[in-house]
């Protein structure tokens, strides 16, 4: 326990056979349960788990699946509905066995995924069962021990101390970040990183990629755990759902880890695209969500009128391309057509800074 909080640590494994080890055994003391979720590897990633599930010193305090509690009273109902929905909401995530004979008292905890599902859908099920046992504050460590163990009480701290929502490590401002980082990452993250800003809400925040996070249990209440992105985007899809709820954020600084024996599984040209789509989705999905059907606010007309001007904008700037195509030797100069881009494209940048600024003033309040 951390000043009298519970904390669990959601260590999503892929054929980590040869770092799981490490993970484990560095795992700080005061870590009350280290949810292991297997991703259906290939490799003895989960019988090396397994085999800290038949240890002696595999205890730890006792912790008890809340969604078993009987809530009586007539004044309960809701509360009862809300528990009834928790206890509903595992049929949603993909099939998985808890291995533990008994997880209210075991440190180490080994959820199997019985089919590969991604790096995503391996926290949110280990999210789920956190969410399940009350856990005041639930961190995230790779299975490849890309993460420093020295720093997660850092990460932890905000969310037990400060009551903070969401907590996540940023290698960015580490003054070795440019030296160790290496550049393909670095400029795939600073890419990922700017449409995050655009579609979470969280203008400040800048390591975006970073999944050394922390979770408090607000949070994860807030937000609909079996729809979190299955794959690499877990990160910002999770960012545009906290602010969705409202929830606080902030970000520490942490050492980039690299060259520790890991082999990374990303793959960038492919998880930039992809990624990229789901922000374009999730943009379009916070602005409805957040300022039109929960609380209107002058930046979705903006926003979208930003868009509607610049998609009208169009037929003109083909109609210019073409004049100038044929190097202004036959037809009509397009002097109108060209006043009326320049007057729509100037309006929707208009538009989309004044929207954008509304919206950085708006998420000021979601920062600690």
């Amino acid at each position: 326990m951390l000043k009298g909080k519970t904390v669990a640590v959601v260590v999503p494994a892929y054929n980590e056979e040869d770092q799981i080890d490490m993970v484990v055994e560095t795992m700080p003391d005061f870590v009350d349960r280290i949810v292991v979720v297997n991703d259906c590897s290939t490799d003895r990633t989960g019988d090396i788990v397994k085999k800290y599930l038949d240890s002696e010193n595999n205890t730890g305090i006792t912790i008890n699946n809340i969604t078993t509690r009987k809530i009586e009273g007539k004044y309960e109902r809701a509360n009862r509905a809300l528990q009834e929905k928790m206890v509903d909401e595992i049929k949603y995530f993909k099939p998985s066995e808890v291995v533990n004979q008994d997880p209210r008292r075991e440190r180490v905890i080994l959820i199997n995924l019985e089919q590969n599902s991604g790096v995503g859908a391996a926290i949110a099920r280990g999210y789920k069962w956190c969410k399940d046992h009350g856990i005041d504050c639930t961190a995230v460590m790779a299975g490849d021990g890309q993460m420093d163990p020295s720093e997660l009480e850092g990460i932890c701290k905000p969310v037990i101390d400060e009551s903070v929502d969401y907590v996540k490590g940023n290698r960015l401002i580490h003054r070795s970040a440019g030296m160790i980082i290496p550049r393909v990452r670095f400029f795939g993250n600073s890419v990922l990183s700017i449409l995050t800003k655009l579609a979470s809400g969280y203008w400040n925040i800048s390591d975006t990629q970073s999944g050394f996070t922390a979770i408090s249990n607000k949070a994860l209440n807030a937000i609909e755990l079996h729809k979190i992105y299955k794959n690499y985007g877990v990160p910002n899809d999770i960012l545009v759902k906290l602010n969705i709820a409202l929830c606080t954020i902030k970000e520490v600084e942490i050492k980039p880890v690299y060259e520790i024996g890991e082999k990374s599984k990303m793959r960038i040209g492919k998880v930039i695209p992809r990624v990229s789509w789901l922000l374009l989705r999730s943009f379009f999905k916070r602005i409805w969500t957040k300022y039109f059907i929960r609380d209107f606010h002058p930046l979705f007309i903006l926003y979208n009128l930003s868009f509607l001007l610049f998609l009208v904008s169009i037929p003109f700037a083909v109609i210019i391309i073409d004049y100038l195509l044929a190097d202004g030797t036959t037809g009509d100069r397009p002097i109108l057509n060209s006043i009326m881009f320049m007057f729509l494209i100037v309006s929707s940048m208009q538009s989309l800074l004044f929207a954008m600024w509304m919206d950085i003033q708006d998420n000021e309040r979601l920062y600690k």
